[in-house]
């Protein structure tokens, strides 16, 4: 079987401003290359509309009505200090969330093996009931929760290898012990939250923070214990939050790890979705804002998915 390649077009209509980096340029030059390289084990698929009413199952109905009031007829609005929104912003958000549904979807009917979301805006930041650090809905959480409630699963396990940590995803799901969260990212960083001592109620959240220059193997003898947790969880579902700016070449953080990383990284992870989840697993694009890293490490993430059989 082949991997799902899932993307929009309306992602080019979410501006954020002259020098944000979160740009469009993020996407684009992640899809041109994947459409450059034309690789025959991709199937290419955009977003699909959803019922709206999913978000009301992981973000607050208060905080739905206010992103949605929150988009302006024109110019540029602030959700919070960095998290931009423009008038073409309201399909983006709403695509990117579909994609992770669309991705769910043909992975579960076994159009595709597993996919890869290349959208924006990101997710991992947005909590219940806030907007933060460029993120808006949180995707991948809409994707768990699309997975619990649709399809009955009773273990997902959110794999978040993002430089930042995922305060959203952990705020969401931090009482529920259907979801394990894991993440690893550079602490203390951005956006302040963590560490170790952040275990969920259920046990269900692994925190593990690395210090600023952390390098390739360091990392991955870290991730390990990620892996080790997995497998005591046993999941029937994985959802990766893909962000690629623990990348030593990127702007916004100071891990030094390598492209070639973010393959072995996938690799390590798919061996166990083999095991426990019938290799069911869906990426979402989170950050990476070095533009040739991001290209270069999506490519070696997505030849992991493809290679997987």
């Amino acid at each position: 079987m082949k991997t799902g390649l899932i993307t929009t077009d309306t992602y080019q209509n979410h501006n954020t401003g002259n020098g944000h980096p979160e740009k469009i340029d993020r996407v684009s030059v992640v899809i041109d290359n994947f459409k450059k390289l034309n690789n025959q084990n991709l199937i290419w698929e955009k977003s699909k509309k959803f019922d709206l009413n999913l978000l009301k199952s992981t973000h607050t109905s208060d905080y739905i009505d206010f992103v949605g009031n929150s988009f302006p007829s024109k110019g540029l609005e602030f959700l919070d200090g960095d998290t931009i929104v423009s008038p073409g912003s309201k399909d983006a958000t709403t695509d990117a969330v579909g994609s992770i549904i669309t991705a769910i979807d043909g992975v579960i009917e076994k159009k595709y093996k597993n996919a890869f979301c290349a959208v924006r805006p990101p997710g991992h930041h947005a909590e219940k009931d806030k907007a933060m650090g460029f993120c808006i809905y949180n995707n991948v959480a809409v994707g768990a929760t699309y997975l619990i409630e649709k399809f009955n699963f009773k273990r997902v396990a959110i794999i978040d290898f993002d430089v930042h940590h995922g305060n959203g995803t952990q705020d969401i799901f931090y009482d529920n012990e259907k979801v394990l969260y894991i993440s690893t990212h550079q602490f203390p960083y951005y956006p302040g939250s963590g560490s170790e001592s952040e275990k969920g109620k259920f046990n269900n959240v692994f925190n593990l923070p690395l210090e600023a220059g952390t390098n390739s193997e360091q990392y991955l003898n870290a991730y390990d214990y990620a892996l080790n947790k997995l497998k005591e969880f046993k999941p029937e579902f994985i959802l990766f939050s893909a962000g690629f700016d623990a990348h030593k070449n990127d702007p916004l953080a100071q891990l030094k790890l390598e492209t070639e990383d973010f393959h072995t990284i996938t690799k390590r992870t798919l061996q166990l979705a083999k095991e426990y989840s019938n290799g069911q697993v869906v990426s979402i694009l989170e950050g990476g804002y070095d533009l040739n890293a991001l290209r270069d490490c999506t490519k070696r993430h997505v030849d992991a998915l493809i290679e997987f059989n």
